[in-house]
Parts: structure tokens; C-alpha cells; sequence
């Protein structure tokens, strides 16, 4: 039985991970921590992570950036596990990622949906082929009108894929509307929209002389990342510390 604190517990996907985990008999949540006790649970919640005492194997986070210094501080304390979902971190963040991650172990994956991740390898491969060829790479992205990050955590994800099969050829152009210019070919595009309840949607375009390819995931339902978050926090049981991403889950 693995037993999970869910940090976020109470916001949209804290409810969709609640909600699988009660369907799973190889799963608990053990105790949840949010700031906002506005939801009855069947297990307990905690408003701070100080206050939380509860022992488990995995913490799982799906909160805000502005609370990931807490709950990392809280899982180098504790020695916990890490499953870190949540997106737009700052650079100062990401550094302090990498530094838990020599004392436990921790996932941080800007996107826990298994077909986003086969995204990532798929984008990867075609921009070797089309883009040694001059195609013009660009990338939309579409989410609800309350996420507060843009361009998203996937879509930075997408490029960050591309740019690495690439020898790091590309610079990510994020507003075309701050200068008059020509396209540059060593830009990668990236245009987030947002609005009404989109779950989540990303493009990647391969833009060449009389034909357009495009890869293309749509997210029907918040379960996918969940389930995800629930394969991972499966994996990070037990391992050693240092820094995983879902493609070691996935294999």
C-alpha cells in the first residue's frame, strides 16, 4: 500500500488524484496539506506543511509555484519522496529542485500525461529530419482561462525536447508583436491562448515550402495528469535520491 500526502489538496487536481486514489486499492492518501480547508476529505488536512506529522511514502504536489519552496523545504525535512507537478517555477526554484534532489529523490516533470511525454520524444525526432531541412518549428498551446502561467510548463517542455535534439540551435520567441522583423529560422514560436475550460492542447508545427506537419495532443480530462502523478509517485517509492522525469517512468 502506498501511502501519499497530497500537497494542493483541495485545488482541481488535488480532487482528481483524491478521487482516483479512492478507486485504488493499492493507494492512500494519508493526509493532505493546502492553505484553503475548504473541502470535506477523508483524511485529514493541514493548512501549513510544518503542522503536518502524518507518515507516508510519497509526498505528491500539484499547488501553485509560490508554495513549492514550503513543501520542498518539507520533503528535504522529512525525507520524502517528491513528485513535483507543479509548472512556471522560477529559475531560483529549479536550482533548489536540483539541490534536494541530492538528498531525496524527486520527479518533476512539466507534464505528467503519458501521451504529452511520447509528445516530447516524437517532437524531438521529427525536428532532426525537418529541421536539419529548414522547417520553421513553432508551437501553440491552449489552456482554461484560469491558468496563470503562459506560455505552459509542457509547451516550454516541447521546445526545451526539440532544442536539445538540436545542439541547443534555438532561441524561444515568445511575442512577435514587441518588434518589426522577418522570422528568424533559429526561433522556435511559442503562442499560448487562453480561454473558457480548456483542459490543455499543444501543437507543434513543422512549417516547410508547400506542407505543413503537425503533432498535435488535446487533453479531454484533468485524470490523465493524475494518473500520472499516481504512476509516478508508484516509482519514486524507494529510490535513490537524485532527479527523475516521467520518461524513466515510462521507460
Amino acid at each position: 500500500m502506498l501511502k501519499i500526502i497530497m500537497h494542493g489538496c483541495n485545488g482541481a487536481m488535488g480532487q482528481v488524484i483524491t478521487n482516483l486514489a479512492a478507486e485504488d486499492d493499492d493507494l492512500e492518501i494519508v493526509a493532505g496539506i493546502d492553505r484553503n480547508d475548504n473541502r470535506e476529505n477523508t483524511y485529514p488536512v493541514f493548512t501549513a506543511c510544518e503542522a503536518c506529522d502524518v507518515d507516508a511514502d510519497v509526498i505528491v504536489d500539484f499547488s501553485v509555484a509560490q508554495a513549492v519552496d514550503g513543501v520542498l523545504a518539507y520533503a528535504v525535512k522529512r525525507k520524502l519522496p517528491l513528485v513535483l507537478c507543479t509548472t512556471g517555477m522560477s529559475e531560483q526554484q529549479l536550482a533548489d529542485v536540483q539541490e534536494a534532489s541530492k538528498t531525496i529523490p524527486v520527479l518533476r516533470s512539466a507534464n505528467m500525461s503519458l501521451g504529452v511525454n511520447t509528445v516530447f520524444k516524437l517532437a524531438a525526432i521529427a525536428a532532426k529530419i525537418l529541421g536539419e531541412s529548414g522547417y520553421d518549428i513553432e508551437i501553440v498551446e491552449k489552456h482554461h482561462h484560469r491558468k496563470m502561467d503562459a506560455p505552459s510548463g509542457t509547451a516550454l517542455a516541447i521546445a526545451d525536447a526539440i532544442n536539445q535534439a538540436m545542439d541547443g540551435r534555438y532561441s524561444y520567441k515568445l511575442d512577435r508583436s514587441a518588434e518589426r522583423a522577418r522570422r528568424s529560422p533559429d526561433e522556435i514560436g511559442i503562442q499560448a491562448v487562453r480561454g473558457g475550460t480548456i483542459v490543455g492542447e499543444h501543437e507543434v508545427l513543422y512549417c516547410g515550402p508547400d506542407e505543413v506537419i503537425e503533432i498535435k495532443h488535446t487533453a479531454y480530462s484533468r485524470a490523465i495528469f493524475g494518473k500520472g502523478a499516481i504512476q509516478a509517485a508508484h516509482f519514486l517509492k524507494g529510490k535513490e535520491p537524485g532527479l527523475y522525469q516521467m520518461s524513466d517512468v515510462i521507460g
